[in-house]
């Protein structure tokens, strides 16, 4: 895909399936412009890398529907300077890209190496160099680095990891899908204090989060 038809069929993906549906961040509609969607896309689904709707990748994960990759992003609320964000799973590197973009540092759990070492490449040629990949269990989080302003994740829990709870910085947001394997309601946790306030934004399907606080490996 050439420049020309990349920027005009990202700035249509943006017109029409995030600003039409209410996404209105200009922080996180800019970053939402500085990634080029098809860099993160197999050769496969070019053609659909600007579509409304999820791509399959390896491993058999998947790429986030545009829309559902702003809104997160949006309700994590990332401060202008100095945000640290966790993410669980890294997937394809698409949304890790996207949050590279609005905060200071962002470090990024995926399970399977494979995944982790294609998305560093793609990271990497597009000079994200704010970035740190781990393969490991994401619903363990990354403790050492704690506590983060934003924690998002892109699987979803039969419940919120413990572990991810503590990680959160006081005033910090959990983004994450909560429920069965087959549907689930995306939720927003604010930490306060020792507390946590929790916020259902709507219905969500997403892969598994495996792991010893997540779902039992098959």
């Amino acid at each position: 895909m050439n420049e020309k038809p990349w920027l005009l069929a990202l700035e249509q993906m943006i017109q029409t399936q995030i600003v039409a549906r209410g996404v209105q961040d200009r922080r996180v509609l800019a970053a939402m412009r500085a990634v080029p969607r098809h860099l993160f896309v197999a050769e496969a689904h070019q053609e659909w890398a600007y579509s409304d709707a999820p791509l399959p990748i390896d491993e058999g994960q998947t790429i986030s529907q545009p829309y559902m990759v702003a809104l997160m992003t949006s309700l994590l609320e990332l401060p202008p300077k100095g945000a640290r964000v966790l993410e669980i799973g890294t997937g394809s590197g698409y949304q890790t890209a996207v949050l590279a973009h609005l905060a200071d540092e962002v470090r990024s759990v995926e399970r399977f190496a494979t995944l982790s070492e294609k998305a560093a490449q793609r990271l990497a040629a597009l000079g994200l160099d704010n970035v740190h990949l781990r393969v490991g269990d994401g619903t363990l989080g990354w403790k050492e680095h704690a506590p983060y302003d934003g924690i998002l994740v892109t699987a979803a829990a039969p419940k919120v990891p413990p572990a991810l709870c503590d990680q959160l910085a006081d005033g910090g947001r959990l983004i994450i899908p909560v429920g069965s394997q087959g549907a689930q309601i995306l939720e927003c946790w604010q930490r306060q204090g020792a507390d946590y306030r929790r916020k259902r934004i709507c219905p969500v399907a997403f892969v598994p989060l495996i792991g010893e606080q997540g779902w039992p490996e098959r």
